[in-house]
């Protein structure tokens, strides 16, 4: 009997030390407390959601909506947080516990906060759109928006975790000065990374180019895809993808082409030298009639420029100059009204009687290798041999 009550002494023993100096029981009772809020933050969190988005069906804006998808995630991770706060409180702790516990609960409070914030930017990064347009760069939008969301969740990230860091006393400014030389270090070999980040600013500064626009670069032609803090990604017109850092796209010459007013067509038409000049003349004007009388070209526009000369003699041929812009700036398009034009000129010159000139060369020999002298073809006819 003495024996189990020995023993019985030895478990009240155990159980008054607990963890840690806790008594067992207060450990259990706030496990419990701890596991009831899992239990109740799924009817908790929908019944808080369903709440809000109650409220929010009843504005004619879909940002709130969106703001409310992003914070569903925090709003049921909160209440985690909350029963690790209840569970704290509702046991006596020695302070040495209960200060290390706090500290978890307000590290925990912080992340939420800033993921809350990292989750806002993406419905948030929409009001840019306003911004894009108020400024009259509607081309800009997706570019810009992309840009700001990226570059708000890096810096969102950063502080919430100087902030974690600061709730269990580092401190981040000493520490960053401490390392002063491998900061050093950083920075040099961070140069490249810099100059490509203040690169994309002055693109979206300059409104240099966007996604889904046609440049050529002394390096790649073809469509952008994104456009980010380091680089840029452009497929090109076999599909492949090419990234060049940004800044090598704003330190070479760019040429846009989607930024054109309108396509240009420049010829030159080589008329065999035999064409009169009647044939000239009737020629040049029925091609000039024919451009200004179709829709397909911008010809009143003080923009551009129509030009349909005879420009000059040429080594073998008389050269006809077609200077013009068509109205559309899609290539496809484009291709069909100079297919279009190409038929009618070929045409009009075949009615007039003319044709076209190709390179030739005529070469006249007096004597031949064996002392027979050449027939010149303008000479009368060779006399035939007695």
């Amino acid at each position: 009997m003495e024996s189990a009550t020995d023993f019985w002494r030895q478990v009240e023993a155990v159980w008054h030390t607990g963890v840690g100096g806790v008594d067992l029981g207060h450990v259990l009772t706030a496990l419990g407390v701890f596991l009831l809020f899992l239990v109740l933050r799924r009817v908790l969190a929908r019944g808080l959601i369903e709440l809000l988005r109650k409220i929010t069906r009843r504005t004619k804006n879909e940002i709130d909506d969106a703001i409310l998808v992003a914070l569903e995630a925090p709003i049921r991770f909160l209440f985690v947080v909350v029963g690790v706060f209840a569970a704290t409180r509702v046991v006596p702790l020695p302070d040495d516990v209960l200060f290390i516990l706090d500290r978890l609960v307000r590290s925990l409070i912080a992340f939420t906060i800033f993921w809350s914030l990292y989750q806002l930017v993406e419905p948030l990064s929409h009001l840019v759109d306003r911004l894009t347009l108020a400024m009259g760069h509607r081309g800009l939008r997706d570019s810009l928006r992309d840009f700001f969301a990226k570059f708000a969740k890096f810096a969102i990230a950063c502080l919430g975790v100087v902030a974690v860091l600061e709730e269990w006393d580092f401190n981040v400014a000493a520490l960053l000065g401490g390392l002063g030389l491998v900061g050093m270090a950083i920075a040099f070999g961070a140069q490249n990374l810099i100059a490509n980040l203040f690169a994309g600013l002055n693109i979206f500064l300059d409104h240099i180019c966007e996604r889904g626009e046609w440049i050529r670069t002394p390096d790649v032609e073809g469509t952008i895809e994104s456009i980010g803090f380091r680089t840029t990604k452009i497929r090109r017109f076999d599909l492949s993808l090419v990234t060049i850092p940004n800044s090598l796209l704003t330190g070479k010459a760019l040429v846009n082409f989607s930024r054109m007013h309108h396509r240009r067509i420049y010829w030159t038409i080589g008329l065999e030298y035999r064409t009169s000049t009647e044939q000239l003349r009737a020629i040049v004007e029925a091609i000039r009639e024919h451009v200004y009388g179709d829709e397909a070209f911008e010809t009143g526009s003080p923009a551009v420029t129509t030009l349909i000369n005879v420009d000059r003699f040429g080594d073998s041929s008389i050269d006809v100059m077609l200077y013009c812009f068509t109205r559309t700036k899609a290539w496809g398009e484009w291709m069909e009204i100079k297919q279009d034009l190409l038929f009618r000129i070929k045409q009009i010159v075949e009615e007039n009687g003319a044709a076209f000139a190709f390179p030739s060369r005529s070469l006249y020999l007096e004597t031949l290798p064996f002392g027979t002298p050449e027939i010149f073809p303008a000479s009368a006819e060779a006399k035939p041999a007695e």
